[in-house]
């Protein structure tokens, strides 16, 4: 279980860049997912096909993976948005509201008793939330968009907790993150068609940024979050990733000193989001 528990917090701290590279890559937050989820299903591709890892899965599973993949990719997008409409705080802070989503959740899909330790403690991250959105009226669309990324976010932890011990986690990874991409590509006529898209194609520095977001944050960040699954419940996952706003704050305070634009109940959501982590992660290490 520690090894587990280690492995989700490297991939935590990986995925708390991802909302400083959001801001520096130039893209809408659907052509960003775009090409994020195609560098990441080419290089795991390649990565299994050199190695001799490759396999050919059940059609009835690779249906499965598909849509769990498609979640992950709206997931992406909304959260991007939250980043664009509000700042990167905002937006990584609503990710925490996947707890309360999470411990609702699980025992309805995986048919588990409710955890109620795990729904109270759900609901400290969604009270700091709360306590978050009513600090400031502007930043209310991008909270919605992040509310909506987080409550995403739950139903695909619990969907891959059933898949999980099925396949090696880099199979299930470029068959889920292939069925996002391949929802995206059909949608994006439409997204460009609708949304004000200030460029199609990333520039040279975007290039960059996007190969350390699919590579650092994702294939790697990834690959641990599903090594922990096997050991870890989907609550336990989601919860510590509430600890991404934490790293993702202090990255942006550094970056951007959005530091100067939050106030005081902020810093008060946020520490109700830390205590809920510390809880749960104590509850996890002693079972």
């Amino acid at each position: 279980m520690r090894k587990a528990l280690l492995q989700l917090h490297a991939s935590v701290f990986l995925a708390g860049f991802t909302g400083i590279l959001g801001v520096l890559i130039e893209l809408n937050e659907g052509l960003l997912v775009w090409y994020r989820m195609a560098i990441t299903v080419l290089t795991l591709l390649a990565i299994l096909v050199l190695s001799k890892k490759w396999q050919n899965l059940p059609f009835a599973q690779v249906k499965k993976l598909f849509g769990i993949g498609m979640l992950i990719a709206m997931h992406w997008v909304f959260f991007y948005g939250s980043i664009k409409m509000a700042n990167v705080s905002i937006g990584l802070v609503c990710v925490a509201g996947a707890g309360i989503f999470t411990a609702l959740l699980e025992p309805i899909i995986l048919k588990v008793k409710i955890k109620w330790p795990e729904v109270a403690l759900g609901a400290l991250s969604l009270l700091g939330i709360i306590l978050i959105f009513k600090f400031d009226a502007r930043y209310r669309l991008g909270i919605g968009l992040g509310i909506v990324s987080a409550i995403l976010a739950s139903i695909f932890s619990v969907l891959n907790k059933k898949e999980v011990d099925k396949q090696p986690a880099q199979m299930m990874m470029v068959y889920e993150l292939t069925g996002g991409l391949f929802l995206l590509t059909l949608l994006m006529p439409f997204y460009l068609n609708y949304f004000n898209v200030a460029k199609v194609f990333p520039s040279l520095s975007d290039i960059g940024w996007l190969l350390i977001l699919s590579w650092l944050c994702t294939v790697v960040a990834m690959d641990l979050i599903l090594q922990a699954l096997k050991k870890v419940s989907a609550f336990t996952q989601n919860l510590t990733l509430n600890l991404e706003p934490v790293y993702g704050i202090l990255l942006a305070f550094l970056v951007y000193q959005e530091n100067k634009q939050l106030g005081p109940s902020f810093y008060l959501g946020i520490s109700c989001i830390v205590v809920s982590v510390v809880f749960q992660v104590v509850r996890a290490s002693k079972s």
